[in-house]
């Protein structure tokens, strides 16, 4: 029927003597003490009233009902000082109702085993606290009653005690159950807001590498064509010049539809097929045509590509392309993918200035670093920046395949 201290669950204080469970199980146990209350009263007084005794049992049963209703408060200082108290206020009925203290004892002292459980929620204290009360009851019985009457309210209180302690066990264990299933509510509440930041958190930063791998490298790109244009018509190239011109509307086109793309990506979440090889030589006839760099291409990619590892894996190309135009003043560049036993590695190498990466990634403004980061996180993948001085840079991404193709 009870647990030992021992099998009690270590994430569960099944003791209650701070929980809901004691305030909640005053209610039944103050109605119960009314009812044994009035029955005793009537019980004493319509044969032989008794007025100035009746005052007092009264005072004691209104201090017992104050004690229920502020377990709490008194447990919070000492668990024996609350039974010892109840025990006395319960037992002076002797003196005061003579002919009623059985039915106050035999009503009662039930009530007093049933709490323990409650309290103490371990075989031991609650056995301990049943003979304790038991013995006490039945020296009291023996001591101002009539032998028969005596042994018949002693045999009476057993089965009474154990059914009072098997409802107090019932009724404790649900109360458990109601407090922990509200504790795992609360917790699932708890972890679903921070789902819910965690998910804002992801979809900003998502839209910030939307935004920067399409409108703003989009725009960084036009306006390295533009400068290109002004140089050209400055040096009185006005057919390089228009030629550069058209190559610009058609990067503008692109741009327009990566963003469409982007907007659709947020709005549901589709991307369209495309082969993965050929946009990754579209980028580079694009840069190529927009800075002059020379561009070589290796592309060596056995199994097929999924569809978060096409879009990752232009975003860091085309990343890597930008940065080189902006920052390195190379003059070649080369661009290798392979594929080797399901890992797929990306790697831009340039023969430009070099920078320091660490330095680069710490400066404000500089967010291109951080979403090539965030891509290779984002597809279980690894990032290795390794640049010189005068040497040029490499950027090398590995990512398993199996990955984007569970994505």
């Amino acid at each position: 029927m009870f647990k030992e201290s021992s099998e009690q669950d270590p994430n569960i204080d099944l003791k209650l003597n701070d929980s809901e469970g004691l305030n909640t199980s005053r209610f039944p146990i103050i109605m119960w003490t009314f009812l044994i209350y009035i029955e005793a009263m009537m019980f004493q007084n319509l044969p032989t009233p008794l007025p100035l005794q009746s005052i007092l049992f009264s005072l004691i049963m209104i201090l017992q009902v104050f004690m229920h209703w502020h377990v709490r408060r008194v447990l919070h200082y000492v668990s024996w000082f609350y039974f010892i108290i109840q025990g006395a206020i319960i037992f002076s009925s002797v003196f005061l109702l003579p002919k009623s203290f059985p039915i106050v004892l035999v009503g009662l002292t039930p009530v007093l085993i049933g709490q323990s459980i409650g309290i103490y929620y371990q075989a031991k204290k609650v056995v301990l606290m049943f003979f304790s009360l038991y013995l006490l009851f039945c020296s009291y019985m023996i001591w101002s009653y009539d032998s028969a009457n005596s042994v018949l309210f002693i045999s009476v209180l057993i089965p009474i005690a154990i059914v009072v302690a098997a409802y107090a066990n019932l009724f404790y264990r649900q109360v458990n159950a109601r407090i922990r299933t509200q504790n795992f509510l609360a917790e699932l509440e708890l972890a679903h807001q921070k789902v819910e930041e965690l998910t804002l958190a992801n979809e900003r930063q998502r839209m910030a590498r939307d935004l920067h791998d399409t409108l703003a490298q989009g725009l960084a790109g036009l306006i390295m064509q533009l400068e290109a244009i002004d140089a050209h018509l400055t040096k009185g190239s006005a057919q390089r010049a228009h030629e550069i011109v058209q190559q610009s509307m058609s990067q503008a086109r692109q741009t327009l539809a990566d963003s469409r793309r982007a907007i659709d990506n947020l709005r549901s979440k589709s991307a369209s097929e495309v082969d993965f090889a050929d946009a990754i030589r579209e980028e580079a006839q694009y840069f190529m045509m927009a800075t002059g760099i020379r561009t070589a291409l290796d592309i060596k990619i056995k199994a097929s590509v999924s569809r978060l590892m096409i879009e990752h894996g232009l975003h860091i190309i085309s990343e890597c392309l930008t940065n080189v135009a902006k920052h390195s003043h190379a003059k070649n560049v080369w661009i290798n993918i392979w594929d080797n036993q399901g890992i797929i590695s990306i790697e831009i190498r340039d023969d430009g200035k070099g920078f320091n990466p660490d330095i680069m990634a710490s400066q404000t403004g500089h967010y291109g670093l951080i979403g090539i980061h965030e891509r290779a996180r984002l597809l279980g993948g690894t990032i290795q920046i390794s640049s010189t001085a005068q040497e040029g840079t490499t950027i090398q991404v590995k990512a398993p395949l199996a990955k984007g193709d569970a994505s």
